[in-house]
């Protein structure tokens, strides 16, 4: 145990250091198990997972979402979703920040991506909340926030990589997504609300539209519900897998994308090489934080806290909230995915025992993984890394990090709140997966 926390230091140190989380992770592992095994079965350790996670059918899931999304963001269909929720709620005051968290939502349920949503939503609503005279706070803070639906809202590829790490049904994972989701979509909602009560300035109300625009609206968003219909109500009823899902969502999204003419042979070469460069720097990161984990199982971390939670006598709830404090802290420093492969090898064992509110050991992990995510969700928003932040000021380079960080605190308070009742109430993201699959 004590060599892995040095190896955890080693780790940090690097990171500090600007080395790519991937290669510190890996190369971290690597040293570790070496000296604890010898650097020949350390190599042979190496070589196996590389070729293992290469080959791994289920990882497969994984390019192919990320193409959808791609295919998705091309599609131009965040217009549309904007358009309806504006259509609905721009009316109230605040209601165009409403909008943008609603319509960040849709968007999330067919692309999957955090950092696409926050950075395409940035050319869709910020334009429209600039000439109703929104305050910068609220208006790109509503966009960061909004964007870290993403990687909850099902399909996700963060709770894909959860699920083949610690053998949880994916399909179940994404079925615990989608409550949670919504209540982040409506507790984000309370947030601009109290943001205009505040400021009543901060988000003006814009012209109320009639009832055919609003089902002309409506109509705009025929190519998204449909696509999420298929997909996810593939999975849900058992038609098809996760993994066939992907494949025919991307193919769905690609058919989209063709009927509205946004693709021409550049710009699909454009979708096709960017999903591939993203799918290799997540592969890259698995990799590594495969080799890291292995280390630490040899080095016997997870047994070694298993048993200091035991000998301590403390109580479930207990070891969940430091667990949560811990990722916290973390997500002050870490990017999303790299701190979530980081520590799940080491707590996931840890959380399985537990029995935390009568849970077995497959419903706590569908749990654990929901719980996670929203952990996750928060660094994206919070300073010094969050990614999102840092995506929206590159994009909108007139707004300082300092003005979005300012603007995000209400959402992140909001985060905080719906994990405190996820934590409390398993049963709202056990709900759907007893629903489906009993």
């Amino acid at each position: 145990m004590d060599v892995a926390l040095v190896g955890f230091a080693v780790l940090l140190v690097l990171v500090f250091l600007r080395m790519p989380i991937a290669f510190a992770m890996g190369l971290v592992g690597f040293a570790g198990f070496g000296v604890l095994s010898g650097w020949q079965p350390s190599l042979a350790m190496v070589g196996t997972i590389v070729s293992d996670t290469a080959l791994n059918y289920g990882l497969s899931v994984v390019p192919m979402f990320i193409l959808m999304g791609n295919f998705v963001v091309r599609a131009n269909l965040s217009a549309e979703l904007y358009d309806a929720s504006h259509a609905f709620l721009g009316h109230r005051r605040g209601g165009l920040s409403m909008a943008t968290v609603l319509a960040c939502g849709g968007f999330s349920a067919i692309c999957g991506s955090s950092l696409a949503t926050a950075a395409t939503m940035s050319k869709v609503a910020l334009p429209p909340m600039r000439h109703y005279g929104y305050a910068d706070t609220l208006a790109t803070a509503s966009i960061a926030a909004g964007g870290t639906l993403g990687i909850l809202i099902p399909p996700s590829v963060i709770l894909v990589i959860y699920g083949l790490m610690t053998d949880t049904s994916i399909r179940e994972l994404f079925a615990a997504g989608l409550l949670p989701g919504i209540v982040g979509i409506v507790l984000y909602m309370a947030a601009v609300r109290y943001v205009v009560w505040r400021d009543p300035a901060a988000g003006p109300a814009a012209p109320r539209r009639g009832g055919r625009e609003r089902l002309q609206a409506l109509r705009g968003v025929w190519g998204t519900l449909l696509l999420f219909a298929v997909v996810m109500g593939g999975i849900y009823g058992g038609a098809f897998t996760p993994t066939e899902a992907a494949g025919v969502g991307a193919g769905g999204a690609f058919l989209i994308a063709l009927s509205r003419r946004t693709l021409t042979w550049r710009s699909f070469y454009e979708v096709l090489a960017d999903s591939a460069r993203t799918t290799a720097v997540l592969f890259a990161v698995l990799i590594g934080a495969l080799i890291f984990s292995n280390f630490v199982n040899r080095a016997g971390l997870p047994d070694g806290l298993l048993a200091l939670v035991s000998g301590q006598d403390l109580s479930p709830l207990t070891v969940i909230v430091i667990i949560l404090a811990i990722y916290v802290v973390l997500g002050c420093v870490f990017e999303s995915l790299s701190m979530l492969l980081l520590t799940v090898p080491i707590f996931f064992p840890v959380i399985k025992e537990l029995g935390y509110g009568g849970l077995g050991p497959e419903q706590i992990l569908v749990w654990f993984g929901i719980i996670a995510v929203v952990v996750t969700e928060i660094s994206l928003i919070t300073p010094p890394v969050g990614l999102n932040v840092f995506v929206l000021s590159g994009v909108v380079r007139d707004v300082s990090t300092a003005t979005v960080f300012r603007g995000v605190t209400p959402f992140w308070c909001a985060d905080i709140v719906r994990l405190a009742v996820l934590v409390a109430a398993p049963g709202i993201s056990l709900l759907l997966p007893r629903l489906f699959y009993g």
